[in-house]
């Protein structure tokens, strides 16, 4: 690989970048910005000026210097910072992230790719934290982050309890998990919203499976949720009372 496809990756990765996310701020396609980082392409002159001021190192070192074998480079501290930590790194999963992990989840170098952080309250294990949409699981607002441990085949699943669930056909979903004691090959997932149905899914199309711990959210969103869910209530009390009094007339 050319020093200047190195030294770019380089450079993302030192800022905890996504492909797609450092594409977008140089203004061109992921897919070119991987080809330069793979060697099929080389980088424009309007592209290493960006990169340059971006990152306040010259063009010439770009081409010419690999930044990444220099003394105490910033992902060698990074990686020595995880092993050192006695906190856990979690990997998060954002929505905007959800497609690619599909196709990344087993992939070290995709995973790496995303950005991490720390709780205090976690102990040891195999973490990671998903950004949620929609209103399936309410009072669990869309936007919350669900932070899970992983959970390794159909015995270790808890009954009842809330998981995240990879499947190859239906995505990341936030569902609560009900067993069949007569069957392995099959779990129902359940949502807390009753106005989503429950639906069954094969063993063999999941994935993974991350066992909820904490969550994540934004107070806004909770006061938001709140307020809604009051609202919801006051309608459907509203509606109990116009058909007792059509009882009563009738």
């Amino acid at each position: 690989m050319s020093v200047v496809c190195q030294n770019l990756k380089y450079l993302r990765k030192q800022k905890g970048w996504t492909q797609q996310e450092f594409a977008d701020k140089l203004g061109i396609k992921r897919s070119l910005l991987g080809a330069y980082e793979e060697e099929r392409a080389e980088p424009r002159t309007e592209v290493l000026e960006q990169v340059s001021d971006m990152f306040r190192v010259t063009i010439d070192d770009l081409l010419r210097r690999d930044l990444g074998s220099q003394k105490d480079n910033f992902l060698e501290k990074r990686r020595q910072q995880k092993l050192g930590s006695s906190r856990q790194s979690i990997t998060f999963v954002p929505v905007k992230a959800a497609a690619g992990y599909l196709a990344g989840y087993n992939d070290e170098e995709f995973i790496e790719e995303l950005n991490t952080f720390t709780l205090p309250m976690l102990g040891a294990g195999d973490y990671r934290a998903f950004e949620i949409a929609g209103d399936s699981m309410l009072p669990v607002t869309s936007g919350s982050v669900i932070v899970c441990h992983k959970v390794d085949g159909w015995e270790e699943i808890k009954n009842n309890e809330t998981y995240v669930v990879v499947t190859s056909r239906g995505g990341i979903v936030f569902k609560r998990i009900v067993k069949s004691n007569r069957s392995k090959s099959k779990i129902t997932l359940v949502s807390d919203n009753n106005q989503f149905e429950p639906y069954a899914v094969e063993m063999e199309d999941v994935l993974e499976l991350w066992q909820s711990d904490a969550i994540v959210s934004k107070s806004s969103q909770q006061s938001r949720m709140s307020v809604n869910h009051l609202a919801d209530m006051v309608s459907q009390l509203q509606d109990q009372v116009s058909m007792l009094k059509k009882k009563i007339k009738d």
